[in-house]
């Protein structure tokens, strides 16, 4: 009786999964080991290793397993994060003149939305861009009106920026701010055509550039 309730209880002690961190495993033979967990597949015991990985044998290998009682931390894995530094746009791409845009347009006191909704109709950021008309570079100055406010070089974008958004700055003053349509059919058409028909010209070219612009700035 004493020899069956052992039996008993030895069978218990397998059978009954344990809660601790890790568990020792006495096999036939009398060796001992720690390992993170076991668990039995038919006929076959698996200890899984606390160092990774798993070990399969038969079943009746095993005599008994216990809690480990012995803490055993787990490893700690580092994590390795790669910092990608945030790059700088490439000078001369579309980037890069979106911020210079929006950088001059705000010293010149025009709405960057504007300013760079013009420019990419005018020239789709192409700094070295060159209209049938003579028109150069990103803001298509005209060589009257690039000799007026002193550039040297009309495609240069800074020079070209400063110059095109100081003379629009006086097309918006001149029809105001609520007069926006004005003011870019007089930078496309010319002041003396808008002043002729009293609003935006009738030109098919000059009323889709207003259009354009109007609708990639949302108003």
């Amino acid at each position: 009786m004493q020899t069956r309730l052992l039996w008993t209880l030895g069978l218990l002690m397998v059978l009954v999964p344990s809660t601790a961190g890790a568990e020792l495993v006495t096999f036939r033979g009398g060796r001992v080991m720690s390992v993170k967990n076991v668990s039995f597949d038919g006929d076959a015991a698996v200890l899984v290793l606390r160092t990774g990985g798993e070990i399969r044998m038969p079943r009746d290998f095993v005599l008994a397993v216990a809690p480990d009682e012995v803490p055993h931390p787990e490893p700690v894995t580092e994590k390795i994060v790669e910092v990608v530094p945030e790059l700088e746009p490439a000078p001369g791409s579309r980037e890069s003149l979106v911020a210079l845009v929006d950088e001059m347009a705000a010293r010149h006191g025009v709405d960057p939305r504007l300013a760079n909704a013009l420019v990419q109709v005018e020239s789709n950021y192409e700094s070295t861009a060159v209209s049938s008309k003579g028109a150069r570079g990103l803001m298509q100055l005209m060589p009257a009106t690039a000799r007026y406010y002193g550039v040297d070089d009309s495609f240069d974008p800074v020079q070209n920026l400063d110059a095109g958004l100081r003379h629009l700055r006086g097309l918006l003053d001149r029809y105001g701010e609520g007069r926006v349509s004005l003011a870019l059919a007089a930078y496309n058409a010319g002041e003396g055509a808008v002043s002729r028909y009293r609003g935006v010209p009738p030109y098919r070219e000059t009323q889709d550039y207003v259009r354009r612009i109007l609708t990639l700035t949302g108003r």
